[in-house]
């Protein structure tokens, strides 16, 4: 069964204008390592509001940007207008690791990390060249190729991939454990360039990572990946996750024998799952324009 991303909100966004409706905006599931800053930049994102909105919590006290812990509650942003942003959050479901665009990628990825970068746990079978448990994960998928290209996102790659294009490039991925794979493609959780590199997430953190920070040894790499491409997917994830009553999630174990096509159907956001499915798969093994 799908999953309902505002199901354990403990956190509530409201618009002190709208008096009527009393629709919230959106909302958070508090999770660790959660701060005032991390709120204030998750809401330049989720709301199109003047520069000098103000946003308070339920005692009245305004809300500034520092690093003091988030509170569960209600918050009410004050601004001349407030709107919601309605950009696109791309459908987004478990991908592949697999296909022969993908092979440099994945061999790169692994080379570079050696371990997952969220977690900090090393791979001990990786001198036998055994990854069981270590998926190289993209950034930025390859289904979505065109957006990539039309919004030049290749601009920011300086490390061509010998296969698959710049979106294969080493600087489109992340080494992580199988279990915050599926959590990092869903928007599950994200990475916050703009914040120390703060691991963000957005539901309860099975891994007890939430508040830590990218590791080191990869921020120090000069083939680590943009802060651009990073930001990319955090914005995502706050609009995946805060928006309104949030994105549909989706199923992703399907087991042997499943009738996988008929429950995408019968699932949330049918069309876009397939289109996304469809892409997914083949962009792993040629380009797709």
């Amino acid at each position: 069964m799908p999953g309902n991303r505002n199901r354990g909100r403990d956190v509530f966004i409201w618009d002190l204008n709208d008096s009527q409706d009393r629709i919230p905006l959106g909302g958070l599931i508090l999770t660790p390592g959660i701060t005032n800053t991390d709120f204030c930049q998750m809401l330049d994102i989720l709301l199109i509001t003047s520069d000098d909105y103000v946003v308070q919590n339920e005692r009245g006290d305004e809300v500034l940007r520092d690093a003091q812990p988030l509170l569960p509650g209600d918050y009410t942003v004050t601004a001349d207008s407030v709107e919601v942003n309605d950009e696109v959050v791309f459908t987004r479901a478990l991908s592949l690791g697999t296909g022969s665009r993908v092979r440099s990628f994945t061999e790169q990825v692994r080379a570079r990390d050696g371990r997952c970068v969220v977690s900090k746990v090393e791979n001990p079978n990786a001198n036998i060249d055994i990854w069981a448990g270590f998926e190289a994960a993209h950034i930025f998928p390859l289904a979505y190729e065109q957006h990539w290209r039309e919004n030049n996102y290749e601009r920011r790659i300086t490390i061509d991939p010998p296969q698959g294009g710049k979106i294969n490039s080493v600087q489109n991925g992340i080494l992580l454990g199988s279990n915050l794979h599926q959590f990092f493609d869903i928007y599950g959780f994200s990475i916050n360039p703009d914040n120390g590199y703060k691991i963000t997430f957005f539901v309860r953190d099975p891994e007890q990572v939430a508040g830590q920070s990218l590791d080191r040894h990869l921020l120090n790499d000069p083939r680590r990946p943009p802060d651009s491409i990073l930001r990319w997917h955090f914005r995502q994830a706050v609009l995946a996750n805060m928006r309104g009553i949030g994105e549909a999630t989706h199923e992703l174990d399907f087991p042997p024998g499943s009738d996988i096509m008929g429950e995408i159907q019968a699932g949330p956001k049918a069309a876009e799952r397939m289109e996304f499915e469809l892409f997914d798969r083949l962009a792993h093994h040629m380009e797709i324009v």
